[in-house]
C-alpha cells in the first residue's frame, strides 16, 4: 500500500526540526494532506490516515493474507499495531508545538476475527490531554459498524530538548 502518505526511506521522514516547528494537529494534517510523509508502518501493515480532527483520528485499511496467523485468521499484532497507531496519533493532535509524545502503555481487546481483506476503520478519540499525559480510546469497525476490537492508551507528552 505504498503511496504518497508513506515515506519510502528513512531520509524521507519529516525532520525533527519540522516536527517541532508545528503543533501535533498541524503535523498530522500535513501527513493527511500529503505535505509531510506518513509513517512507513502504514505501508508495511496496510493502513492509511483517513481523517484528522482535533482529538480524533481515523485510519482505514484491510489486513492481507500476509498478516494471517497459523490458523488463517488475522494475527493479534495487526490489531495492536493499528490501534497503537490510531490511539497515539489521536494524542498527537493534542501535542503542543515543541513537544513530542510516546506510548507509555496500550491495551487491545479483540472482540472477533477480521476476515482477511475486509476494509476496516480504526477510530481513536482523546479523552484527556494534559501537560504530561494523554489518554485515548479507540475501536476497529467495518463499514457496517461491526465491532472487531477496542483499545486504550496512555501516552507521555514531553517538551523536546
Amino acid at each position: 500500500m505504498q503511496d504518497q502518505f508513506f515515506a519510502a526511506t528513512p531520509d524521507a521522514l519529516a525532520s525533527r526540526e519540522t516536527l517541532l516547528s508545528m503543533s501535533g494537529l498541524d503535523f498530522m494534517r500535513g501527513i493527511l494532506e500529503g505535505r509531510l510523509p506518513g509513517p512507513p508502518i502504514g505501508g508495511t501493515v496496510g493502513f492509511r490516515l483517513d481523517t484528522v480532527e482535533d482529538g480524533r483520528i481515523v485510519f482505514r485499511g484491510a489486513p492481507s493474507f500476509d498478516y494471517a496467523n497459523p490458523m488463517g485468521s488475522v494475527h493479534g499484532g495487526w490489531y495492536g499495531t493499528l490501534l497503537d497507531s490510531a490511539l497515539g496519533c489521536a494524542v498527537m493532535t493534542k501535542v503542543p508545538q515543541g513537544s513530542v509524545y510516546t506510548t507509555l502503555e496500550y491495551k487491545v481487546n479483540i472482540i472477533r476475527p477480521i476476515p482477511i481483506g475486509t476494509e476496516i476503520l480504526a477510530e481513536a478519540i482523546v479523552s484527556h490531554a494534559g501537560r504530561s499525559t494523554g489518554v485515548a480510546e479507540g475501536t476497529i469497525r467495518d463499514a457496517s459498524e461491526r465491532l472487531y476490537a477496542t483499545g486504550s492508551t496512555t501516552c507521555i507528552i514531553m517538551k523536546a530538548t
